[in-house]
């Protein structure tokens, strides 16, 4: 029975790889750090991508069968990216292992405190979250509560997008300069 679980967590891979990197291009785009101060750091680079990567698990979720092994497609590619990327800059492969379950755990907790203000739609609580994780707490006055504005926006632009789009991971985000532009809903 566990064959059949990765033969079905195969056929989404193409998909989760190309919505992963749909997330990833969305999330280094310059205006997130040069206009919100999100620190152009791995850690701020791994926050604004675990943002965008909550993002699209939150709306495949959302979707009838296959939505959630969408999501899990996109799962496996972050963290498949996450490996090779710390064996790229060195890590040991000793090390490999705890540095990507870290990771796994930073992200788990994170979608945790996103979800319920995505869900609701809840900006303030969005926003204490967002300080407290991609800030550490040290936000610059009012950035956590743009990106909190522009993280709803990109949900509302995703639920645009239907099953097919997802499955042919043919879907895109707002870019940061347009979401950080509009005036705070």
């Amino acid at each position: 029975m566990a064959f059949l679980g990765l033969v079905g967590r195969a056929k989404h891979e193409r998909a989760g790889y190309a919505l992963y990197g749909t997330a990833v291009r969305a999330a280094r785009d310059p205006a997130w750090f040069t206009e919100l101060g999100v620190a152009d750091t791995l850690d701020g680079r791994f926050d604004l991508i675990g943002l965008f990567v909550v993002l699209l698990i939150h709306r495949l979720r959302a979707l009838p069968p296959p939505g959630a092994d969408l999501a899990q497609a996109v799962f496996d590619a972050m963290f498949a990216d996450m490996d090779f990327n710390l064996r790229e800059l060195g890590v040991g492969d000793l090390s490999v292992g705890k540095r990507v379950k870290a990771m796994w755990e930073a992200l788990h907790g994170r979608a945790i405190a996103y979800e319920p203000a995505l869900a609701t739609g809840d900006a303030p609580a969005l926003a204490a979250a967002l300080a407290r994780n991609v800030w550490r707490g040290n936000a610059p006055a009012g950035a956590p509560a743009r990106l909190a504005d522009a993280a709803l926006r990109q949900r509302r632009h995703l639920d645009n997008f239907d099953l097919p789009a997802f499955r042919a991971g043919e879907v895109t985000f707002l870019a940061a300069t347009t979401v950080l532009a509009c005036p705070p809903n």
